[in-house]
């Protein structure tokens, strides 16, 4: 272990005007564009979202640092001293997923309510074998982080959407950086200390995503979190924001109004 970096206030866009305040968070392939198809869709004066870039990423991609779930919920959090957002809630795509459960754990009196979006538990993703050779060469070889998207999304995607994603990824991450973060959101398990949480969490899957299914929700999230529901949306995969960017709306705002 090196010396802890001093946390980060990411570079974020601000998204709406309304008193219900959403951290967004993006996943390994993408930055804060993540959420794009989403953004004209979203009720402006209801809910305020920002949406970072973590470290490796978009306008932090030259950021150094140990490109960690931990490290990312630390600066997620100066990001909120910065907003003066006193208690907010999270939503979290993917990888995004496992950072916002950092918040929860580092200031669980903060977070109001969270979203996990095919999400990563707290206990990572066991891969080995191919599976894992396919994921850690991803950093360096594009036909890798295509193979991946086309499979996490049922194989249904015009090749042009494919294409499209895997150029963005290509773009706008660091390729040390992005190899660095699989191993913290696929290796580290800290479940027992979200473990127990009474916080309201709704957990949004893909029906053709074959890794993070339903089930594995059951035997994960709606394990440790007391008050989870899970929420299935029948035409997605892996991206419901790319895949089915209405009903992802729908799935995120009726949960976070509902908490008053």
């Amino acid at each position: 272990m090196g010396p802890l970096v001093p946390p980060l206030v990411p570079p974020y866009e601000t998204v709406g005007e309304g008193p219900h305040h959403v951290m967004a968070v993006h996943g390994w392939f993408s930055d804060r564009a993540a959420y794009a198809a989403m953004l004209p869709h979203i009720d402006r004066r209801a809910f305020t979202y920002v949406l970072p870039d973590l470290r490796g990423y978009g306008e932090a991609r030259d950021v150094p640092g140990a490109y960690t779930t931990s490290e990312a919920g630390r600066d997620l959090l100066a990001l909120a001293d910065h907003l003066e957002w006193e208690r907010f809630s999270l939503l979290g795509h993917s990888m995004g997923a496992a950072v916002v459960q950092r918040v929860l754990a580092a200031a669980p009196h903060r977070v109001q309510r969270l979203v996990g979006v095919a999400p990563v538990p707290a206990s990572g993703v066991p891969m080995e074998g191919e599976q894992w050779e396919l994921f850690a060469s991803a950093a360096d070889r594009p036909e890798s982080r295509r193979a991946i998207i086309d499979l996490t999304t049922g194989g249904r995607h015009p090749d042009a959407w494919l294409d499209l994603m895997v150029r963005h990824s290509l773009e706008h991450s660091d390729a040390k950086a992005f190899r660095a973060w699989l191993d913290s959101w696929a290796l580290e398990d800290f479940h027992e200390e979200v473990d127990g949480s009474q916080l309201p969490v709704r957990v949004v899957v893909g029906a053709h995503d074959p890794a993070l299914t339903a089930e594995v929700m059951r035997q994960t999230w709606l394990r440790w979190y007391a008050n989870a529901d899970l929420v299935e949306l029948a035409s997605a995969g892996h991206y419901p924001a790319d895949e089915t960017p209405l009903e992802l709306v729908r799935a995120v705002e009726d949960f976070i109004a509902a908490g008053g």
